[in-house]
């Protein structure tokens, strides 16, 4: 050994041992990684390779009964930017002032923002960002997504409700039914190139999103427009606070028009107040006043207590009841049960109810739905107030029959009233015909839904000519409507205020239903606290139902004419043509409840056949032929068809025809 490496041993050694040693180490770290630990650390580097990008869906949209529809889908698109990376801010700034209109100082505050994030615009169209798309901007992001759009602003606004900025529903249709809707994500690997490019690649797992359903309503679009075209009118005309109105078929529950003015844009629902968002006619509960009156007939004709001629003293329009002093409108002596609910009779009524007692009017005030909710289709239903019997006081019978102390909202009303028009049956209102997924396929045909019958068809006979003598020569007359015999009833009720009845305001209401026989339409107005002497029911309400009816009939040819047929009954059996020409005896009970399971049959699929060059007698046979229920418009030729030639369709679905 030399002498230098004698006088160094020590410190090359030491220099060979770590080396040994951190290679030593070297290796077992790299053993760790790439044997040990290898699956971890690829997973790593796939992951900081690879996206997983989420592929949103389209949410379902909302048809009227027509097919027409109610909502859409219009894409958009959010601009957000990394002003770390934005290497040119004052072009991009201009860029987006330009687009916007909106001062440029905007974006260069933003751009020289010291955050790795800024929002810059949402909702966008494309034909706004075009040149930006295809531009590069490095640190812009553009995000492609899809908002909802109302087609008919405030038409049917509140029933259908909104989305908010995630698309998710928040009110009235949208929220109830937001499952159906909203549909499922889908997604999709990305993976970064040596580029830097991040693109797809065929092979890479994804799973492609799932539209949502459709949803056809009950509702008629044109329905919708006249009613709340028309209660805007009268509340206008009678200086009220607010104004609702129900349109249905009495036959089947199907809520054909639902609404309250004031109304709002949903569109642009945080430009209204948001009083205006709510579905007055399930949220809001009111005294109804004297369309009560036939709640109480009903109880005492049922079991037979009283007869429709039997006689009552009306004390010429004036009554002590317990504690209380009970007025008529004008004063009357002897008055029979009908003409007690003609001409509206307060103390007539008091009189009947004495009869009858707290026990059974209540029970039949239960049947009538009264006190509970209808079980309508819609989040924020309120039950109404029908306090039990035992907690009543000595004036609480009497003032039930005239329709106080009870709190009843404008659907739970107007079913009680479909009971009266279809014969005793009380029925689940009906907002949805049929669910849709995005292949256009039938996958719920809602059913009618009879919760129970009330009371035998002649005490409903019965009750039925009261109402139409009520429209002939009672309080009612404004809403005769020449040639179909209009019946119903008017309401009048003072508002409980501060702990009192207030002498100044008022709610005015009225039900009606056409023709008495067999009727095919029932509408419930009211007006909330309407200037005098529009707060009578036969003054402010009745007017306006007479209105919207008198225009749904000269627009709508499916309302046909009742054919008449002699018969020795006060009411002449009637039987309806539809729009397909098929007569129905609807007067019967067995053809009622024929109609019914008819309409709620769901059987197999089968296979829209080719409608289009065919005349209209050959288009409805071969849709009969297949159990498809045909809704024609026009004259000629089929020019179109929905659903289209092919589709699977369950049997009872609608398609609808146009001819030329």
């Amino acid at each position: 050994m030399t002498r230098t490496y004698k006088k160094y041993k020590v410190r090359i050694n030491i220099l060979i041992a770590s080396t040994i040693l951190f290679w030593l180490t070297l290796c077992l770290r790299l053993f760790q990684i790439q044997v040990l630990n290898g699956a971890e650390y690829k997973s790593a580097v796939i992951s900081q390779s690879q996206t997983k990008k989420i592929q949103m869906p389209e949410r379902g949209n909302f048809f009227d009964r027509d097919d027409r529809p109610l909502s859409r889908n219009i894409f958009h698109y959010t601009l957000s930017a990394n002003p770390k990376e934005v290497l040119n801010k004052a072009q991009l700034a201009k860029k987006l002032s330009k687009i916007t209109g909106k001062p440029l100082k905007k974006y260069i505050n933003k751009l020289n923002s010291n955050s790795n994030f800024e929002f810059l615009e949402r909702n966008l169209q494309r034909k706004e960002i075009g040149n930006l798309l295809s531009s590069k901007h490095r640190g812009l992001r553009i995000d492609k997504s899809s908002r909802r759009y109302y087609p008919h602003n405030n038409i049917a606004a509140q029933l259908i409700g909104y989305t908010n900025d995630d698309n998710r529903g928040i009110s009235g249709l949208e929220k109830y039914f937001d499952d159906h809707l909203k549909g499922e994500k889908g997604w999709i690997y990305k993976t970064k190139g040596l580029s830097g490019k991040i693109q797809h690649k065929s092979g890479m797992p994804f799973k492609n999103p799932v539209n949502g359903n459709n949803i056809q309503l009950t509702i008629d679009l044109e329905y919708q427009s006249i009613l709340e075209e028309e209660l805007l009118k009268r509340q206008l005309e009678t200086d009220a606070v607010s104004a609702t109105g129900i349109i249905l078929n009495p036959q089947n529950g199907e809520v054909l028009a639902l609404g309250s003015t004031p109304g709002f844009n949903n569109n642009y629902f945080n430009d209204f107040n948001p009083s205006y968002h709510r579905i007055k006619a399930i949220t809001d509960q009111f005294e109804p006043g004297s369309t009560y009156k036939v709640v109480s007939a009903i109880s005492a004709l049922t079991n037979d207590i009283v007869k429709p001629n039997q006689e009552f003293n009306c004390e010429n329009g004036q009554y002590k009841y317990y504690t209380i002093s009970i007025r008529d409108h004008q004063p009357y002596s002897m008055l029979s049960t009908s003409q007690i609910i003609q001409h509206s009779s307060n103390i007539g009524i008091i009189k009947i109810i004495e009869k009858v007692g707290p026990k059974t009017l209540y029970y039949i005030s239960r049947d009538f739905g009264f006190g509970s909710k209808t079980g309508i289709k819609l989040d924020g239903e309120v039950k109404g107030t029908l306090n039990p019997f035992v907690n009543w006081s000595a004036v609480s019978l009497g003032q039930i029959a005239m329709g106080h102390e009870v709190g009843v909202t404008a659907i739970q009303l107007a079913m009680a009233y479909c009971a009266i028009a279809n014969g005793g049956y009380l029925l689940q209102p009906k907002l949805i015909r049929q669910v849709i997924d995005s292949q256009n396929l039938s996958l719920h045909i809602e059913e009618p839904v009879i919760i129970r019958k009330i009371a035998n068809e002649s005490t409903m006979h019965d009750i039925k000519k009261m109402l139409r003598n009520v429209i002939l020569n009672g309080t009612g007359i404004n809403a005769e409507i020449s040639g179909w015999k209009v019946a119903g009833k008017t309401g009048t009720a003072q508002k409980w205020l501060d702990g009192k009845y207030s002498n100044d305001k008022f709610i005015s209401n009225f039900v009606g239903f056409f023709p008495v026989e067999n009727p095919q339409l029932l509408s419930l107005i009211i007006l909330d606290e309407p200037r005098q002497p529009y707060h009578w029911g036969g003054q402010g309400a009745a007017v306006a139902f007479k209105r919207i009816m008198k225009r749904i009939i000269s627009m709508d040819d499916s309302i046909s004419p009742p054919i008449k047929e002699k018969s020795d009954q006060d009411f002449e059996i009637i039987k309806i043509a539809d729009k397909n020409g098929i007569i129905t005896d609807l007067n019967k009970k067995e053809n009622f409840l024929v109609a019914l399971s008819a309409e709620t049959k769901i059987a197999e699929k089968v296979e829209v056949p080719e409608l289009r060059g065919l005349s209209m007698r050959k288009a409805m046979i071969a849709l009969n032929d297949k159990g498809i229920i045909s809704d024609m418009s026009g004259s000629g030729k089929v020019i179109w068809q929905s659903p289209k030639p092919g589709t699977k369709v369950k049997i009872g679905t609608i398609c609808k025809v146009g001819l030329k």
